[in-house]
């Protein structure tokens, strides 16, 4: 049966580093503040200096005593100054430590959940190679194909749709002879393809070449035309002569596997705010899925994040119109004999 999907939780609440840079906001203005009214202060002072020294100076001898406490007050007033400047550019820099902080670790935690999503695709997609190796051994299948009779095809056809009803993540199972003649599918009803010549689709082509019943293909996602052009992937074997994964190849089984399903429930699992944009991506970034916030023409620019792409999981921090933005990525890392290589990618900001 299917694995099951838990996708991570992507949540809106804060996080402590946010909470930290909130804080270190509030103390900031704080401290702006108390600056602004030190300074205020100090150049009431130095303003009270000018005039006492002015006074001084008219009292001639008798204002030298005035004259000293008035330079005493100049350089205490430079000195409230130099420590207020110090306080300003303390407060920044926290600032700024507090930033980077809160970026690596809004980094880290986007990068490990780009690796759970992906890891999640090559789970279920490893089943899917497994079913249709296994399923390409079915004697329906293999009977239907060796006697070439059209109630054995029936059969056959019945007999994939008791599949389908169990493995609701399927469009459909279909059926070729060796010429590529579609001669059963599990759901007829719903897509009427049989005598349809797939004779040069890749995904027919490859697996009617493959040398043993332990080897599949697999093509996609694109728009299937064997089920409307729903987004899908087909996973493909050679059905061979008696069920035996050695015999010579009589046909060909494609499972029609249902890629928009699996993608969204994982992309758009959990909570997300909109500037977090979710998506799966080949190794050139063309786009394979995506959250709904994610134009349709969206292609990602990995060459422009080359050292990025260079890394299994990572995540870069960059500006744009002055705010950070956090791009996390992590590469498919297989299950089992099984990987798609493709990668999860995670841009939250602007």
């Amino acid at each position: 049966m299917p694995v099951q999907i838990k996708p991570s939780q992507g949540s809106t609440e804060q996080c402590p580093s946010q909470r930290a840079l909130q804080i270190i906001d509030e103390l900031t203005l704080a401290v702006r503040s108390a600056i602004a009214e030190i300074r205020d202060i100090n150049e009431n002072a130095k303003l009270l200096t000018l005039n006492a020294r002015i006074e001084a100076a008219r009292a001639g001898e008798a204002g030298a005593a005035f004259g000293v406490v008035a330079q005493e007050m100049q350089g205490l007033s430079a000195k409230t100054a130099s420590v207020a400047n110090g306080m300003e550019n303390s407060t920044a820099s926290i600032k700024d430590l507090v930033s980077i902080i809160g970026d690596n670790a809004r980094g880290t935690r986007l990068a490990d959940v780009a690796l759970t999503n992906i890891d999640l695709v090559d789970r279920n997609l490893y089943e899917r190679t497994c079913d249709v190796r296994w399923w390409a051994t079915d004697s329906a299948l293999v009977h239907a194909l060796t006697t070439r009779d059209e109630s054995d095809a029936k059969h056959a056809s019945a007999r994939m749709r008791v599949i389908l009803n169990a493995y609701t993540v399927y469009y459909d199972l279909v059926l070729c002879d060796s010429t590529g003649n579609v001669i059963a599918n599990g759901r007829p009803d719903r897509f009427s393809v049989i005598g349809r010549s797939e004779r040069e689709s890749d995904w027919f082509r490859q697996a009617i070449a493959l040398r043993t019943g332990d080897e599949f293909v697999c093509q996609g996602p694109f728009r299937c035309p064997l089920v409307n052009a729903q987004s899908s992937l087909i996973y493909a074997t050679a059905v061979r002569a008696n069920g035996e994964t050695t015999e010579r190849a009589i046909g060909v089984l494609a499972v029609v596997f249902n890629w928009s399903s699996l993608s969204q429930a994982i992309l758009d699992g959990g909570t997300w705010d909109n500037s977090c944009r979710r998506m799966f991506v080949n190794d050139a970034g063309h786009v394979l899925a995506a959250s709904n916030n994610v134009p349709s023409d969206y292609t990602f620019p990995a060459r422009k994040y080359a050292d990025l792409w260079a890394k299994s999981k990572g995540y870069f921090i960059e500006k744009v119109d002055g705010k950070n933005v956090c791009i996390a990525q992590a590469k498919s890392p297989g299950f089992e004999t099984y990987a798609t290589g493709w990668r999860s990618v995670i841009i939250q900001g602007p």
